[in-house]
């Protein structure tokens, strides 16, 4: 974790709390499988606070085998697309004309400030939205409070209507909301494509001075 977190998760004010569900969570990893590996459910505050330029909303971690790495939409190299991440790569290629990459590592995404936050971090396996009532929801709330208070001119996209009733979080004054349906394959063509995302999240960063993000994942 990034030392810019350090005081944000000190000053949690449930933070007693989360220290709890996060032991409760790893007493049950004994018993059931959970998603993803203990080491990396916080793996997105290795990203600095200062350095997050987009924060890309996730609803919980994938729930299947060996997907969930700790950034919402990312896997790690090797593992097959899901079928949403599919659908984000066709919308970039209509957008910015970039071919679809084979991975769905999304690292470079994540370390050129886009911050991949699922509200809920951990899941078990084969069971969608299972951890959702443990409360991870108030402690990622507090954290998309943060990052609208400390920082300016992020561009906070948030897809489908889990994601886009953490509208009330953001101080749109000085930040950029960017919404559409999910890229799910349920919901795509109803406002995903076409919503021209990144292209919107670039003309955005450049009005304000900052580096543009580079979503060309291969050479």
């Amino acid at each position: 974790m990034d030392k810019s977190w350090k005081e944000i998760f000190k000053n949690y004010p449930e933070r007693k709390t989360l220290a709890q569900t996060v032991d409760n969570i790893n007493k049950a990893r004994t018993q059931i499988t959970i998603y993803p590996p203990k080491e990396l459910v916080f793996k997105v505050f290795d990203l600095a606070l200062e350095d997050i330029k987009v924060v890309i909303l996730g609803q919980d971690p994938y729930h299947n085998p060996n997907q969930a790495c700790g950034l919402s939409f990312s896997v790690n190299d090797g593992v097959p697309l899901p079928k949403s991440l599919i659908n984000i790569y066709k919308e970039l290629y209509d957008d910015l004309g970039i071919q679809p990459a084979r991975t769905g590592n999304l690292e470079k995404w994540f370390n050129q400030g886009v911050f991949l936050l699922n509200a809920v971090l951990t899941v078990e396996k084969n069971n969608p939205a299972s951890h959702g009532n443990l409360g991870w929801q108030n402690f990622t709330d507090y954290i998309i409070k943060t990052i609208s208070e400390k920082n300016d001119h992020v561009v906070f996209i948030l897809w489908g209507a889990y994601a886009r009733s953490k509208k009330n979080l953001i101080n749109t004054t000085k930040h950029k909301i960017i919404e559409s349906a999910h890229p799910s394959p349920l919901s795509a063509y109803r406002g995903f494509f076409g919503s021209r995302v990144f292209s919107r999240t670039n003309e955005y960063l450049k009005e304000f001075g900052k580096t543009e993000i580079d979503f060309k994942l291969e050479n």
